[in-house]
């Protein structure tokens, strides 16, 4: 469903991955770890067309799409939920949701009426956005945020959902809730590619996984097996 090949891309002078590969199968949820500054944002961002990669390919269903815009990319299928949240703050929660439909539903007439089953499904994923769906997304607490993050990307019904860091800023309490919503993707059969800082949790939601460091892959396989390799253990796990 999502195959990156060979991926290089970084910020001017500065290159951050240097060949980084990873392969994400039809409704599987894999995880990509890795200490910060690995690059697996900027892996994220390179994907969904946020960072135009210097070379490599990135295929999304078969079809490559490196260096395609952001909006090109997300028509075809793919939803990025980024680091920090990113909701548009003056707006509703309702329209932050209405605008993760835009690319797959007419500009003008018809748009809310179509809208209404899938936001349905988001507001039975999240109740409380539900309750707060008249109430501006920038009054929302950091979980709230980022429920709605997550909803906005489903809105889109994507084919591959990026999801980084969801778990950023947020209370305890709050990032089992973040978790517990990832497992309930896992289970409606959402392909899904995770970047988390808690290692730990990240692999136990997760059918397969990457380590990253400096830009590249340097270790994979299921989380089982991850879970008992040393050098992972000491690195990542504590």
């Amino acid at each position: 469903m999502l195959v990156v090949e060979n991926l290089y891309a970084g910020y001017g002078a500065s290159k951050v991955l240097t060949g980084a590969s990873l392969e994400v199968a039809q409704g599987r949820i894999v995880a990509l770890i890795g200490a910060n500054g690995a690059g697996k944002t900027t892996t994220m961002r390179a994907i969904s067309g946020m960072l135009k990669p210097d070379k490599g390919r990135v295929l999304l269903d078969g079809k490559p799409v490196q260096g395609q815009d952001a909006s090109r990319i997300a028509r075809l299928g793919l939803a990025h939920a980024p680091e920090g949240r990113k909701v548009f703050g003056p707006l509703s929660t309702e329209d932050n949701l209405l605008l993760g439909a835009y690319s797959r539903l007419p500009l003008f007439f018809g748009f809310r009426a179509r809208s209404i089953h899938d936001l349905e499904r988001v507001y039975d994923l999240f109740p409380l956005l539900r309750e707060r769906r008249l109430q501006a997304a920038g009054t929302l607490s950091g979980g709230e945020q980022q429920m709605l993050a997550i909803g906005r990307a489903l809105m889109a019904n994507p084919k591959v959902m990026l999801l980084d860091e969801p778990s950023m800023g947020l209370a305890p309490v709050i990032v089992q809730e973040v978790f517990n919503t990832i497992r309930r993707l896992k289970a409606d059969g959402i392909t899904l590619l995770l970047v988390e800082q808690f290692a730990k949790s990240a692999l136990e939601v997760s059918d397969y996984a990457y380590v990253m460091e400096r830009g590249r892959i340097v270790a994979e396989g299921a989380p089982a097996e991850l879970l008992k390799d040393k050098r992972v253990l000491a690195a990542y796990l504590g």
